[in-house]
């Protein structure tokens, strides 16, 4: 079992679940639509999940990568969006999309994503799993590409059909 890991999955899990929740879409929705991205999530995540509690060398390096990809996704948040440190702690001032009411909860939920990433990596990556892990991390660039792409999409999708998105992302 892979503790750390599962809670990487969950936090990726629980960052989809708050931005969908929040009117501002889901990962990879401007490329597959709503229905496809929620396919996908709901695969996907339940998936690495499992894989993270089964545990076992079967699955050290597609856990390797996506605790990567996790620690990036986390990190492509506070690179793209403004913050601060607070009591030590990276802490966004604004996030795109997100109402002012909704930011405080929303940095709960990537720090802790964030760090349950990093420390499944250093805790939970055995050796031979380490280019995986790393592999992982540079999809934080990919990500950061994304994330920039999905919310040019998203204030055009807010202007088109405003009760369905967030207020913020028709400001």
């Amino acid at each position: 079992m892979r503790p750390l890991s599962a809670l990487t999955a969950l936090g990726t899990a629980a960052h989809h679940g708050f931005e969908l929740h929040s009117g501002v879409g889901l990962v990879f929705e401007p490329f597959l639509g709503r229905q496809r991205a929620l396919v996908l999530w709901g695969a996907y995540l339940p998936a690495q999940l499992a894989a993270a509690l089964a545990g076992g060398e079967r699955f050290d390096r597609w856990l390797a990568l996506n605790n990567g990809a996790g620690f990036a996704g986390g990190i492509v948040h506070f690179v793209e969006w403004p913050w601060e440190l607070r009591g030590g702690v990276p802490t966004l001032t604004e996030a795109e999309g997100m109402t002012p009411d909704r930011v405080p909860a929303y940095n709960r939920v990537l720090q802790l994503w964030t760090l349950a990433g990093a420390l499944a990596l250093l805790f939970e990556t055995p050796r031979r799993a380490r280019a995986w892990a790393l592999a992982g991390i540079a999809l934080g660039e990919p990500l950061r590409r994304s994330a920039r792409h999905h919310f040019r999409w998203a204030r055009e999708q807010a202007i088109r059909e405003p009760g369905r998105w967030s207020p913020a992302l028709s400001r």
